[in-house]
């Protein structure tokens, strides 16, 4: 039963705490697309987007007056078109018409992104795969609403480390095609370590193939929520802080139960999941890093970090998980730098670096997100980042990821701005040091001895 009370704090939360739904996301199968000839895939996938999708932005917008919950994004994410292009793309131009056609239904629907321009090569890549990665800055460079991720290792299979490379140069070449935005291109693509097939967070969005047809999932928000929360217990032991955390979650995450049940409902289409992370925003008072601070940091970035977050991080989830009848995604807490003002501050107090972020990377749920670094930085350097945040998700058996933004013609002590959700950022700097001949290395990093289980 629900009391008055939790009505009313519910609302206090949504009005006050910055609480919404972060995003209602419909995940879209594409696999009976698949064709040989290029332009009936494009018009397959047009066709099964557009009838799947068409009432989604209306749902959403529906279930938000209803029930008077924020939803602030709808988004699809679809099958990785390296899987469903394959048989009828033989060069980066024709992977590319394959985005352009997603943008189009994307627009025509009204979502705000769509996901799934990816590829998934933890072990290999086929020539379809390494097709779709070369295109990736020729199609988000022509497309507005398209994001893009690679999958490039895994604690069952290893690194692979020539699509690490690749992806460095990838990036490069992204931030080139989009200088005049301020490499923008870059904010739309993510690379992984052990990708969840559910996650309905952008940019790193797909559908996976062990997935249903159609399915829909939810990604809650509320760092302003759970920030106001702790306020009330300031000086208190670990035992009262990890309590209050945990019940903060579940009323969160039941919001978006509440939602994800709605929206399946109306739209006739199975519930996937609820995806528990902790998304900030560049809103003041919608910050993790202030969560960080609440717990007793001066700023983030401070000794102590790591462990607060692990802390946050894990009652999170326990809070969470009692309160959704599915749990998938990332399900954590995300530590990006440019939509989250905390995080700003403390990078230009001097408080947080690369190095920390890295750290901190262990036991959040995402990876080194939203950075903004010199436009002049090597593709050899960005493809050691990439290869330090694989090996953290695959040895620790979780999910690691980067995405970085070398901003073209900006440098240390610059700052970015993106716009909307994607906030602003610091140029932060980068460990100057070579790593060429390690990622020059051919093959791939085997898995860990732990990975053999079975």
């Amino acid at each position: 039963m629900i009391n008055l009370y939790e009505v009313t704090e519910t609302n206090k939360m949504i009005s006050e705490e910055n609480l919404d739904v972060r995003t209602i996301t419909l995940g879209i199968s594409l696999l009976d697309c698949i064709d040989s000839d290029l332009q009936r895939l494009n018009e397959k996938i047009y066709r099964k987007i557009y009838d799947a999708a068409r009432d989604l932005v209306k749902t959403g917008e529906e279930i938000s007056r209803e029930f008077g919950i924020p939803i602030v994004n709808k988004r699809i994410s679809v099958t990785p078109i390296a899987l469903v292009g394959g048989a009828a793309c033989n060069s980066v131009e024709d992977f590319a018409s394959v985005a352009r056609t997603l943008d189009r239904v994307a627009t025509d629907v009204g979502v705000n992104f769509i996901g799934g321009y990816s590829a998934l090569v933890s072990k290999g890549m086929t020539p379809a795969d390494e097709l779709l990665i070369r295109s990736v800055p020729l199609a988000l460079s022509t497309t507005e609403r398209v994001c893009s991720s690679v999958n490039l290792g895994s604690t069952r299979t290893g690194i692979n480390m020539d699509a690490v490379r690749l992806m460095g140069e990838v990036i490069r070449s992204t931030a080139e095609y989009t200088r005049e935005n301020d490499s923008l291109g870059c904010a739309k693509l993510v690379v992984f370590c052990n990708a969840p097939d559910d996650n309905p967070f952008m940019a790193g969005a797909f559908h996976g193939v062990t997935e249903a047809d159609k399915v829909i999932n939810v990604g809650v928000s509320g760092p302003g929520v759970v920030k106001t929360a702790l306020e009330k217990v300031r000086g208190e032991s670990f035992e009262i802080l990890c309590e209050t955390i945990k019940k903060t979650a579940f009323k969160v995450t039941r919001v978006g139960q509440l939602v994800a049940q709605e929206a399946s409902a109306l739209l006739k289409v199975p519930f996937g999941i609820v995806d528990l992370s902790l998304a900030p925003t560049p809103a003041v008072g919608d910050s993790v890093a202030d969560i960080l601070c609440e717990i007793g940091l001066e700023y983030a970035g401070a000794p102590g970090t790591t462990a607060a977050l692990a802390l946050l991080n894990d009652q999170v989830k326990k809070g969470g998980v009692m309160a959704s009848s599915y749990v998938g995604g990332l399900s954590g807490a995300f530590i990006p730098v440019s939509e989250d003002q905390g995080m700003i501050n403390a990078v230009q107090a001097g408080a947080l670096t690369l190095e920390k972020l890295e750290a901190m990377t262990c036991v959040c749920s995402v990876g080194l997100d939203m950075i903004a670094i010199p436009g002049d930085t090597k593709a050899s350097t960005i493809s050691g980042i990439i290869a330090d945040e694989m090996a953290i998700g695959m040895v620790n058996q979780k999910t690691t990821a980067v995405r970085i933004i070398p901003v073209i013609g900006k440098g240390v002590g610059e700052t970015v701005e993106f716009g909307g959700l994607l906030g602003y950022a610091p140029i932060m700097p980068v460990n100057s040091f070579s790593c060429e001949a390690f990622v020059s290395r051919k093959g791939r990093i085997p898995a860990p001895i732990h990975s053999f289980k079975n």
